[in-house]
C-alpha cells in the first residue's frame, strides 16, 4: 500500500518479495529456532554418556517418530499442504539418509555431528541439482532439526502456540511448520529466506494468507511488536502508525467488497476473458468448484506421481482425473500432463545425473526415455473423459518445437483425448507459436518458466527476483508473439503462470490478446474487478505502453498510469 511507505514510523520499513495482495496488522510471533547444541554434544542417559547401542536406538527412534508425526500431519491436511508434508515425511523416512547417519553413529561419531555431516552432504547435492531439489533443502534441514531435538530430548522447533491472531515470522518456514499453524490465529507469514515460488509461498497462497519472503532483518523483530504486512508491496512496517492502520482497514474493506462480485470475467465493454483457478489435486477441484470460478486453467498432475515409489496405475489416475472433472461439472478443466523429471525426480523413472536439471529431461521430454509413462497418463485421461462425458483440455509441458507438439497431439488423440494443447514456457516455443498452434487446439503460457528461460535466472533463487519480475519487457514480447499467433489462427491462448494473478498485469495480458487467465483462487476477485472497470481498448493501450518500456519497473509504471483512478484506489495500486 502506498500509505505504508509514506511517513513510516520510527521502526521503519522492511522490504521483501510479496506473495498475494492482501495486507494485515498484527503482533509478531517468532518461530522457535532449531536447537543450538554443540556438534560433539553427547546423548546422556541418567546423566551419563549413553552406550553406543543406546545412541543408535535413540537416533533410529527419532527418525521414525519424526516421519510418523509428519505423516499424521499430512493425513490431517488437504491439498498442497498435504502434499508437501508427505514429501517431508518421505524425506524423514529416507533409508539412505537414516542409514548413513547411523553408520557414522556406530563408528563412534556424536549424533549431532553425524546428522550435520550427512545432512550437509545431501543439501549440497540438492543445491547443485537446482530447481525442485534445491527448494527441498529447507525440508531436509527441518528434518535434521526435528531429529536432533527428538534424539536429545529437547523441545521440537517450530511455531509457538498462538493465543491471539499473529504474524508468524521465521528465518524460513518448513512445510511441517506451515501445516501446524493454527489458522484461526495466523494473519500473515514473513520469512527471511525463501522465494516467491517456494513451499512457504505456495502454501500461504493456498491458505489465503498474505506472505512476504526474503525480508532481511525479519528475525530481529521482537515478539509481540505490531507490524503491518503488505503482500502487494512486499513491505513490513514496524510499529505502524494510525495512517498505515487506516490504509490496511480500507484495503480489507475493499477486499470484502471485491469478493462479492462473482460474475464471469469480462472487460467493461463485454470482451470475455475466462477466469480460471490453478489446482494440484482432485480435492482442490472440489473446493474451488464450489466458488465463483469459470473452471480450472491448470491441473498440476505431477502431485499424483511425485511421492510414490511406483507409478500410479491407469485406473488410479483415471479416477483422480474423473473426480476433478465431476467436481467442475460443465466448466473447463485444463490438465497439464506430468511435469517431472530431473528437477522433480521420480523414484520409478530416475534420470541420469545432469549438470543443469532445469535444462534436462523434464516434462514431455520424458517420452524419450519412458514413453509408457506418458502413454499411460494419456490413456487415463481418455478413460476419464469417456467415464464422465466431460472433455478435459489436455496439454503437455516443456514443448520446444512444432514437431514435439505434433507428436504429443498424435499420442493424445490416439488415446481418445478430444482437446489437445501444449504449454508455451520455452522461448523457442513462443517464437514458433504459430507453427505450434497449427498442430494443436490451444496453448497456455507458463510465465514462471518462460521468465526463467528468457532471463537465464533460476526461478527459485529469491535474490534474483528482480530479473523474474512479471513485467520484464522481454518476457512480455514473447507473450505478445504467442497471443498474436492465437489471434491469427483463431485459437485460445491462456496464461497460467503467476502473472495471471496480478490484477494490473491481467489487464495488459488481456490487451495482448490472451483469452483466459488462471491463478490462485484468492487472486480472482481483484482480477475480475480490474477487468470490469476497463475497456478492451484501455487494456490494449496498457499493453502497448508496457511493451514499449525499457525495464520492468517502467513497464508497470507506464501501464499503471493508464489505469482507472477508481481501480487504483480500490486495489491499492
Amino acid at each position: 500500500m502506498t500509505a505504508a511507505t509514506v511517513g513510516a514510523p520510527a521502526g521503519g520499513v522492511l522490504h521483501g518479495v510479496g506473495v498475494g495482495r492482501r495486507s494485515v496488522v498484527g503482533p509478531v510471533a517468532q518461530v522457535r529456532p532449531a536447537p543450538t547444541v554443540p556438534a560433539d554434544a553427547p546423548l546422556l542417559v541418567d546423566g551419563r554418556p549413553a552406550e553406543p547401542a543406546q545412541v543408535h536406538a535413540a537416533v533410529e527412534t527419532a527418525f521414525a517418530d519424526v516421519a510418523a508425526r509428519l505423516r499424521t500431519q499430512a493425513d490431517a491436511a488437504t491439498g498442497t499442504v498435504r502434499d508437501v508434508l508427505a514429501a517431508t515425511a518421505q524425506m524423514a523416512a529416507d533409508n539412505a539418509l537414516r542409514t548413513q547417519v547411523l553408520a557414522r553413529v556406530d563408528a563412534g561419531e556424536p549424533p549431532v555431528a553425524a546428522l550435520d555431516a550427512v545432512v550437509q552432504m545431501f543439501a549440497q547435492m540438492f543445491e547443485q541439482a537446482g530447481g525442485y531439489l534445491a527448494e527441498r533443502v529447507t525440508d531436509l534441514r527441518s528434518v535434521r532439526d526435528r531429529v536432533v531435538a527428538r534424539t536429545l530430548g529437547l523441545p521440537d522447533p517450530g511455531v509457538p502456540a498462538l493465543t491471539r491472531p499473529s504474524v508468524v515470522v521465521a528465518r524460513d518456514l518448513a512445510p511441517a511448520d506451515t501445516a501446524a499453524l493454527d489458522l484461526d490465529n495466523v494473519l500473515a507469514i514473513v520469512t527471511e529466506l525463501g522465494g516467491p515460488t517456494g513451499h512457504t509461498a505456495i502454501i500461504a497462497g493456498q491458505l489465503g494468507l498474505p506472505c512476504v519472503v526474503r525480508v532481511a532483518g525479519a528475525t530481529d523483530l521482537e515478539d509481540g511488536v505490531d507490524v503491518a504486512v503488505d503482500a502487494s508491496d512486499g513491505t513490513v512496517v514496524v510499529a505502524p502508525g494510525d495512517d498505515v492502520r487506516a490504509a490496511v482497514a480500507r484495503r480489507a474493506e475493499a477486499d470484502r467488497l471485491l469478493a462479492q462480485e462473482t460474475g464471469p470475467g469480462a472487460t467493461a465493454d463485454g470482451h470475455a476473458v475466462a477466469l480460471l483457478a490453478n489446482i494440484g489435486t482432485a480435492a482442490d477441484a472440489e473446493r474451488v468448484g464450489a466458488g465463483p470460478v469459470e473452471g480450472v486453467g491448470l491441473f498440476r498432475t505431477e502431485v499424483i506421481f511425485l511421492e510414490r515409489t511406483t507409478a500410479p496405475t491407469q485406473d488410479e489416475q483415471a479416477e483422480a482425473y474423473a473426480q476433478a472433472l465431476r467436481a467442475m461439472g460443465d466448466r473447463k478443466v485444463v490438465v497439464r500432463t506430468l511435469d517431472a523429471g530431473a528437477d522433480k525426480p521420480l523414484a520409478f523413472a530416475t534420470q541420469p545425473d545432469e549438470e543443469n536439471p532445469a535444462l534436462g529431461v523434464r516434462g514431455y521430454r520424458l517420452v524419450r526415455s519412458n514413453p509408457a509413462l506418458v502413454e499411460t497418463q494419456l490413456a487415463a485421461l481418455g478413460a476419464a473423459q469417456a467415464a464422465t462425458g466431460s472433455t478435459p483440455w489436455v496439454m503437455a509441458p516443456m514443448i520446444a518445437t512444432p514437431a514435439e507438439a505434433r507428436d504429443f497431439a498424435a499420442r493424445a488423440r490416439a488415446a481418445g483425448v478430444a482437446t489437445v494443447g501444449v504449454m508455451v514456457e520455452i522461448p523457442a516455443a513462443a517464437l514458433r507459436a504459430r507453427e505450434i498452434l497449427a498442430e494443436v487446439d490451444f496453448v497456455s503460457l507458463g510465465t514462471n518458466d518462460l521468465a526463467q528461460y528468457t532471463m537465464a535466472t533460476d526461478r527459485l533463487r529469491g535474490e534474483l527476483a528482480d530479473l523474474l519480475d512479471v513485467w520484464q519487457p522481454a518476457v512480455l514480447d514473447l507473450v505478445a508473439a504467442t497471443a498474436r499467433a492465437g489471434q491469427e489462427l483463431g485459437k485460445p491462448v491462456g496464461v497460467c503462470g503467476e502473472s495471471a494473478g496480478d490484477a494490473l498485469m491481467a489487464l495488459v495480458l488481456t490487451g495482448l490478446g490472451v483469452t483466459s487467465l488462471s491463478m490462485s483462487p484468492g487472486a480472482l476477485p481483484a482480477v475480475r474487478f480490474a477487468l470490469r472497470h476497463h475497456t478492451r481498448e484501455q487494456c490494449e493501450q496498457m499493453a502497448r505502453a508496457a511493451l514499449a518500456a525499457s525495464s520492468a519497473p517502467q513497464a508497470r509504471a507506464d501501464a499503471l498510469a493508464l489505469a482507472e483512478p477508481q481501480v487504483r484506489e480500490s486495489l491499492g495500486w
